[in-house]
């Protein structure tokens, strides 16, 4: 006897994160174009080092967008679980083009190591200071959204990391003006393309791991047997599965043998109940086989 169990997230609270996430992107979006313009004049590779750092924020924020817009959509007959994985195959896409825009920093840092060329200290500094009051402010407009959904916390990760970019360049037009070693704007985009690739790298795996469906990094599966397992009536459990359908959604589906006389429906509602009370899965399905089900099935 299978059921289904499913927690949906309430419209006022969708509506908050879409606000959130959308004003945070205009404002890092606009941003991004004046540290291209502000790189291009000061002659800075930090300068579009960060700017292709906030290129991953975008990223980021568009795709937490585009989740909330896609969980909304009912799902079509060909498609029982939606359009939930193309969040994660356009994730796997953008994570795939910021590694090759760190390779692109990393080249062009080592030719400007040998010959370091004239970089605009001042212009420098100033760009990188805007950089960080509007990192500073995105985060300050997603921090009520990143306990309530995944995506706005993955999307606030980013426009931290964002931040520390910014002070690095910071710190790079500080020293240019300072002693003139313009020997530091390099350095600081090899870390900034550092930065880059972390995220990114994080970006891929995790993206990888859902199209390959294994079990949430945050679940241990024999934590979650084991819980089914100990509630009265049950006598085994098999063919569980736990996987990602998309971020922040979690799916379950299992075979729950029970002793014979036990309620169906009262076993599936607790268990349900607990497993989502417990560990966040809000998509779970239970086949209920009674145990003398079981015992026919070892004979075959």
């Amino acid at each position: 006897m299978p059921a289904e169990h499913g927690h949906h997230h309430g419209p006022t609270r969708g509506a908050r994160n879409r606000k959130r996430l959308a004003v945070t992107l205009v404002l890092v979006a606009a941003y991004m174009v004046a540290e291209v313009i502000g790189g291009v004049f000061a002659n800075s590779l930090a300068l579009l080092a960060d700017a292709g750092h906030m290129l991953s924020d975008v990223a980021a924020l568009g795709l937490a967008l585009f989740a909330i817009w896609f969980a909304g959509r009912p799902a079509p007959p060909r498609r029982t679980y939606g359009y939930y994985r193309t969040e994660i195959l356009a994730a796997l896409v953008n994570g795939a083009g910021l590694v090759a825009i760190s390779v692109l920093i990393f080249v062009e840092a080592i030719r400007r190591f040998r010959t370091p060329p004239e970089v605009e200290g001042g212009l420098l500094l100033g760009v990188a200071l805007g950089g960080l009051a509007i990192n500073l402010a995105g985060l300050w407009i997603l921090h009520g959204g990143r306990e309530e959904s995944l995506n706005v916390k993955g999307a606030w990760l980013h426009v931290l990391t964002d931040a520390l970019g910014s002070v690095q360049a910071i710190a790079a037009g500080g020293l240019i003006l300072a002693f003139g070693w313009t020997w530091v704007d390099p350095l600081a985009s090899l870390l900034i393309g550092a930065l880059v690739i972390f995220s990114s790298w994080e970006l891929i795996r995790e993206a990888v791991s859902v199209l390959m469906e294994s079990a949430p990094g945050h679940l241990d599966v024999d934590e979650v047997r084991n819980t089914i397992l100990a509630h009265p009536g049950v006598i085994d459990v098999h063919d569980l599965h736990i996987w990602t359908i998309a971020t922040g959604l979690d799916a379950l589906s299992a075979h729950v043998a029970v002793e014979d006389g036990s309620a169906p429906p009262r076993l599936l509602g607790e268990l349900s109940e607990l497993l989502y009370d417990r560990f966040g899965i809000d998509h779970i399905t239970i086949q209920i086989e009674p145990e003398s089900f079981e015992e026919r099935r070892a004979w075959i």
